[in-house]
């Protein structure tokens, strides 16, 4: 079966699947597992080249709505008749369902719910470590500098925040990525800062950046050096991944609590 992923964490969640043998083009930015490396290129991912992909006679393509705009993508695909398959995640639950959707249609269902189990009892296991954490610390989180953009509350953050024994301060906005303003968070007043700018490699990143912003020293997670630089691709993809971001975070915020983060994927056992 011929397999095009038109963005990362769909690429990745093939993977998981066992079919990255049976992909022949993905887009630009996907960059795990190292074996696609060589594969045919399509464009970014809010830009494919639908005639390059065309060509490739693809008998499934995974497309996404997870960034504003790749509903073009879709549009087109939709009007060459190309199949395709369409995800759109927010949750934990959202991503192991899709396992199931992908895995339906590529014959590998079995491994799916393998694999989607598997994401099950590890949230399960981090929930209680959650429940035994007496302390919860406050995490600002911010994917975009300029403008500044965070998760909301339909975020998988926010739920990867909590198994981790903590919360998202912007919790209360009620949507998947909320546009804010520096002196907002300086007035929250976070415990903790974690910067994931995505598309940015932490070699690029650096605390200094929010640092120099005003009002930046009044608050506590500088203060404490509390600044955190994680990898992009292990917070801001929807794919199975993220569970290695939650072990990564948790361990992070609670060492004596949670397991220590050695950077095994559990999923992939």
């Amino acid at each position: 079966m011929r397999l095009i992923s038109i963005c990362p964490s769909n690429t990745e969640l093939l993977h998981y699947l066992g079919l990255t043998s049976n992909l022949v083009g993905v887009d630009d930015f996907s960059d795990w597992p190292e074996e696609i490396s060589t594969l045919p290129k399509l464009g970014p991912d809010l830009n494919i080249d639908m005639d390059k992909l065309e060509a490739l006679e693809p008998d499934l393509v995974l497309a996404s709505l997870s960034v504003p705009g790749m509903e073009r993508n879709v549009r087109e695909l939709e009007k060459r008749s190309i199949p395709h398959v369409v995800l759109d995640p927010q949750s934990l639950e959202d991503i192991a369902n899709d396992l199931l959707i992908v895995g339906e249609q590529t014959h590998s269902l079995s491994k799916a719910n393998k694999v989607a189990s598997s994401m099950r009892e590890t949230i399960d296991t981090y929930r209680q470590f959650a429940a035994a954490c007496d302390g919860r610390p406050s995490l600002y989180w911010e994917w975009w500098p300029k403008p500044i953009f965070t998760p909301g509350k339909v975020n998988w953050l926010t739920e990867i925040s909590d198994l981790a024994g903590a919360y998202n301060i912007f919790s209360d906005k009620n949507v998947a990525s909320y546009q804010t303003e520096w002196p907002e968070v300086v007035e929250k007043n976070p415990d903790e800062i974690c910067m994931i700018w995505v598309g940015v490699k932490e070699s690029k990143m650096n605390p200094k950046h929010v640092m120099k912003r005003e009002g930046a020293y009044t608050m506590f997670a500088v203060q404490n050096s509390k600044i955190h630089v994680l990898e992009e691709s292990l917070y801001c993809r929807p794919s199975p991944r993220l569970i290695m971001g939650l072990q990564k975070l948790g361990s992070l915020l609670h060492p004596t609590i949670y397991p220590q983060y050695t950077g095994d994927d559990p999923l992939l056992k």
